[in-house]
């Protein structure tokens, strides 16, 4: 009996090693890589799946539309001349300027600074006539703004680009449009030299350990700005004279509150609000 015991353990123990080895060739062809893993330490099966999961993420992000960088295209070139209502070329924004300031006009007038002629202030498209909205062919017109300091007039003059000519000069006083970037400067440099604007100095070299000296070192904005009741005394021609208030940023740092400080361009001087 014993003797029979032994030799039926003997074949189920040879059967279950005979199942072990067939699932392990089972196991050798279907899983990919298993056949190289040989004396590795099992790395060679790690490195293959992991390619084999990155080749099939490829392969399911380009049947998703993967991302294609981008390509910067060139600008188109700007022409010498515009069509129709295309805004003003850089040529054409020179050309008008020229046109716009006679002679005359750059003899009696005066800049921010003070120097001879007038202060440029924009240079716009201007608008078809009415009888002209629906003409493809119309001619191309620009308004140049300038701003006298020498009497505080605005001047705007319509020149035709077709002819070349100045059909029309419109000259105004108490209007105060936007400050032109050259003015917003002037006011900055008036400022950091009055002795109102200790505090500005004063705060910008806490900000930055630097004494401030021109306004290159600030980031600059600016609003017009008209006396109103109760404004004092040294700001009543505010509105017939060009004056400012600044708001002021430390390049790449912190603002500086200016705001209950006045600069007037036309007299260049420098009051306080309050």
């Amino acid at each position: 009996m014993r003797t029979i015991v032994h030799r039926h353990l003997g074949k189920v123990v040879a059967g279950a090693a005979i199942a072990v080895a067939g699932t392990a060739v089972m196991v050798g062809i279907t899983l990919p890589g298993s056949a190289g893993a040989d004396d590795s330490g099992g790395q060679g099966t790690g490195r293959t799946a992991q390619t084999a999961g990155q080749t099939q993420q490829q392969g399911q992000g380009q049947g998703q539309g993967a991302v294609q960088p981008g390509v910067v295209e060139q600008a188109p070139a700007e022409g010498d001349r515009g069509k129709g209502r295309d805004p003003l070329t850089d040529d054409e924004t020179a050309r008008v300027e020229q046109l716009a300031l006679d002679r005359g006009l750059s003899r009696s007038s005066e800049n921010v600074e003070g120097d001879k002629g007038p202060q440029r202030i924009t240079v716009d498209l201007s608008e078809p006539e009415v009888g002209e909205l629906d003409d493809p062919n119309a001619p191309r017109r620009a308004a140049v703004s300038f701003y006298d300091y020498k009497d505080d007039s605005l001047v705007t003059r319509t020149v035709n680009l077709d002819t070349g000519k100045v059909e029309s000069t419109d000259t105004q006083k108490g209007v105060q449009p936007p400050l032109s970037r050259a003015e917003t400067v002037e006011a900055a440099r008036l400022l950091i030299a009055d002795r109102l604007g200790a505090g500005l100095r004063a705060d910008y070299k806490d900000a930055t350990g630097k004494e401030l000296t021109t306004p290159d070192q600030l980031m600059l904005n600016s609003m017009v700005f008209r006396a109103g009741p109760g404004a004092p005394a040294a700001l009543a021609d505010c509105g017939k004279h060009r004056c400012t208030r600044l708001f002021v940023k430390v390049k790449n740092g912190s603002w500086i509150d200016s705001r209950d400080l006045v600069v007037d361009l036309s007299a260049r001087k420098v009051a306080k609000v309050g």
